[in-house]
């Protein structure tokens, strides 16, 4: 640790000091946490997904919903916190705000935070941590502001129990968000814990697995209406292939998800959560379209299959080892496509040769066919020749991706033609 830092630290605990030895009735009242006031509540999504998260709870039956920069807000209940982690697809975590208010100095980010009744939201027993994001200048040190509020948490505790909960970085059972923005601080409860992406349906995974709430948000982005062919000519360990069987048979994305950090909370209801548990869709006798994976290698298709077969729907999905140019279909037959083929960063692979194939392969095979597309090499997407008419600009873990929708017709015979540094085609010519 820095001097600077050290000092500050320093400070810091002479305040605490002259803060814990106050008078009772000197000291701020508490904020409540109860469990019957209306909640603010916010689901964080990732880059580029903001839209789609917001339609997807107007699906969900909550219309209101304000966007926000990687995230989504609105008003509701701790019944609508269950029922949301269970169902929103597009969500990677649930936050249940606790406070909002401003600072001026380091001071008061301890004395506001000890205004929180933490020893009401979970016993000293469990493990929590405090995470979030800093943008203040307030704070050389953006780690700083997480240990003055784990510092208030820790002292609530001990002055009314003479004890304290452990920190535990890596699985804690209770964690807060703390969001700092300049002087403007909210301190929240992640009510996930885990982030949703980790459904608990997945055993075995590729060497480039995509992120499934990123596999569900795609899938949402594009539009596709649950009735045509899905096809995924480069389906890895099945992740697109399980979140579009998910949204087409309406099960929950989490429904095998056992873990959530609102279970660790004193105000948990056991009985609201089995009451939406158990009456949550997860059983179906059929799909309400075909759903077919391809993969040239044949260990990802076991695995494939191995996380398929915990599903309901795992023996309605048409698994095939095969390269991705052997797929044909009838010429009217239509086809939705929506792939995430490899590219430089996660797998090795001669990019132009491979993208070049594939618009040929949609081109003169797949005609009549919408084809969506996420990946992030540039290289690719001006080799694949042929002009989208959708783009999105996404995030795919820590790689930032160009997700591109391109529509094929039969009759029409477009040739490759150069393109821009921005992968934009220059002229287009029709034989």
């Amino acid at each position: 640790m820095k001097k600077s830092d050290k000092i500050r630290v320093e400070k810091l605990r002479k305040f605490v000091l002259l803060y814990k030895v106050r008078p009772y009735h000197e000291k701020m009242e508490k904020k409540s946490t109860g469990n019957n006031e209306e909640l603010t509540i916010t689901l964080k999504c990732l880059f580029g997904f903001e839209q789609t998260l917001v339609e997807e709870l107007e699906e969900l039956g909550y219309p209101k919903a304000e966007q926000l920069n990687r995230a989504v807000r609105i008003k509701g209940t701790w019944k609508d916190v269950y029922y949301l982690n269970l169902y929103a697809r597009c969500a990677i975590s649930i936050l249940v705000e606790l406070d909002k208010f401003y600072i001026k100095s380091e001071e008061d980010l301890y004395r506001k935070s000890m205004k929180i009744k933490w020893t009401e939201i979970f016993d000293v027993s469990k493990t929590f941590a405090v995470k979030g994001a800093v943008f203040s200048t307030l704070f050389n040190n953006t780690q700083y502001p997480y240990l003055v509020v784990k510092d208030a948490i820790v002292d609530s505790f001990r002055n009314e129990f003479d004890d304290r909960p452990d920190v535990e970085l890596k699985r804690p059972q209770v964690l807060f968000d703390l969001y700092i923005k300049e002087n403007e601080v909210t301190i929240s409860l992640n009510t996930s814990g885990i982030p949703l992406f980790q459904r608990g349906y997945r055993e075995a995974v590729g060497d480039a697995p995509i992120n499934e709430v990123v596999a569900a948000s795609l899938i949402r982005l594009s539009k596709w209406d649950r009735k045509t062919t899905f096809l995924d000519p480069f389906c890895g360990s099945g992740t697109l292939l399980m979140e579009a069987a998910l949204l087409a048979s309406g099960i929950p994305s989490n429904i095998e998800r056992q873990h959530y950090a609102f279970k660790n909370l004193k105000n948990y209801d056991e009985s609201v959560w089995n009451d939406i548990y158990d009456n949550a869709p997860r059983n179906v006798r059929s799909l309400p379209c075909r759903i077919m994976g391809s993969d040239l290698s044949d260990e990802m298709i076991l695995k494939t299959r191995r996380n398929l077969r915990a599903m309901s729907f795992g023996r309605f999905i048409e698994t095939k080892v095969c390269s991705f140019d052997e797929i044909t279909k009838e010429e009217d037959e239509a086809i939705f496509i929506l792939t995430n083929p490899p590219y430089g960063e996660r797998l090795a692979a001669n990019t132009h040769e491979l993208y070049e194939n594939i618009g040929n392969w949609l081109k003169h095979t797949m005609t009549n066919s919408q084809a969506w597309v996420i990946t992030s090499s540039e290289e690719g997407l001006k080799s694949i020749g042929l002009r989208p008419s959708v783009k999105h600009k996404v995030f795919n873990g820590d790689l930032e991706c160009s997700f591109r929708m391109f529509e094929t017709y039969a009759g029409s015979k477009r040739t490759h033609f150069p393109f821009d540094e921005e992968g934009e085609p220059q002229e287009e010519t029709e034989n």
